[in-house]
């Protein structure tokens, strides 16, 4: 399975796109990669808990850097692996994005070590 969870109003989500197409020289989806908008259809809960399970933990799927995570007051309190995933499944912009599955990996966030690791594994 090659899926990447995306949204697509993210200048830095449509970089990475860009990056592994041309990489691959050709389209994602005619790769084999499902692109799934998080805006237009958010991650299900039973996706986000077998990502979970690859990563280890829905506080490394979780984007501090959201707007919303201080605005909420988020960052004031301390948040449980059950806190993270409910605010994760309520609004789309608490996920790190990107998120790259190929196979059983996932790839996390758009840090350039995460992107050359995904590179590296598509090559």
């Amino acid at each position: 399975m090659k899926k990447i969870y995306h949204l697509s109003s993210c200048s830095t989500c449509q970089r990475i796109i860009k990056e592994l197409e041309q990489v691959l020289k050709s389209p994602l989806d005619a790769q084999g990669f499902d692109l799934q908008d998080i805006k237009v259809k958010n991650i299900s809960a039973k996706e986000l808990d077998d990502i979970k399970e690859k990563a280890g933990s829905y506080e490394a799927l979780f984007s501090k850097r959201a707007i919303k995570y201080r605005s909420m007051g988020l960052d004031k309190m301390t948040l449980t692996e059950r806190d993270y995933r409910k605010y994760m499944l309520e609004e789309c912009t608490f996920l790190k994005r990107p998120f790259i599955l190929v196979g059983e990996e996932v790839f996390i966030g758009n840090s350039k070590k995460t992107i050359e690791a995904a590179i590296f594994k598509l090559q």
